[in-house]
């Protein structure tokens, strides 16, 4: 599970993501509301952890934002501000919950566990053209015709189908994949692209992943794939 943390004091936000990560959760913290838009909109994250008050775009706009482009991840909000109209402004900004800072960080995982079982129930897979990517298995399916993906590949592959045809940056794919904080470079998403080409090719996939120069990859369906529709 992928976990954002969207949080502008650096300390919190360093904490809560060494306590998911120590409890085998995948997480990541960025420290300023424009990133955070950026990176949860690309749709490849199971969970926001949303701060309210931060300068420029605060967590209610981004939260708005989030949900404008119809994006269902739960979105778990985090202030100091107790009040019910600041309860009820985040959660008609798209909030699922809201939690009042101090918490103990029992209730969080508490609360962090619940949306994400609410979660699993709803998605269980990706698609585009005629291939899925199952969210549980890891397996890249097309008909009967299955591949299994290794982590990373389904880490990359999940990226490009969430964003269906907008195209990815090499620097995106690597955050978002890599971490924040990796020594990773671009051409690790190079070759990674590469093994997707092949695993799609071997199931009989129609979707190509197509590169541009400066812009990175998205998706297509082939255009003279019988099957190609949708």
């Amino acid at each position: 599970m992928k976990i954002l943390i969207i949080e502008d004091e650096e300390l919190l936000a360093n904490s809560i993501r060494d306590l998911l990560r120590s409890r085998g959760f995948e997480a990541e913290a960025v420290y300023d509301g424009e990133t955070g838009e950026e990176y949860a909109e690309l749709g490849v994250y199971d969970l926001l952890i949303l701060d309210v008050m931060m300068p420029g775009l605060d967590g209610y706009e981004v939260a708005r934002r989030v949900r404008a482009k119809r994006l269902g991840t739960p979105i778990l909000m985090l202030t100091a501000k107790s009040g019910l109209e600041d309860r009820i402004t985040g959660l008609n900004a798209g909030a699922d919950y809201y939690l009042t800072k101090p918490f103990d960080a029992r209730e969080l995982l508490a609360c962090i566990n619940a949306l994400l079982r609410r979660q699993g129930a709803q998605v269980d897979e990706v698609a585009f053209g005629n291939t899925s990517l199952d969210l549980a298995s890891a397996m890249l399916v097309r008909g009967e015709a299955s591949v299994r993906l290794s982590a990373k590949e389904f880490d990359v592959m999940r990226c490009l189908l969430q964003a269906g045809g907008k195209n990815l940056s090499k620097e995106a794919i690597l955050a978002r994949v890599w971490g924040y904080d990796s020594d990773a470079v671009e051409n690790h998403v190079e070759v990674y692209i590469g093994f997707l080409r092949k695993k799609l090719a071997s199931i009989g996939s129609n979707i190509r992943i197509e590169a541009v120069r400066r812009l990175g990859y998205h998706l297509e369906v082939a255009e003279d794939d019988p099957e190609a529709a949708v």
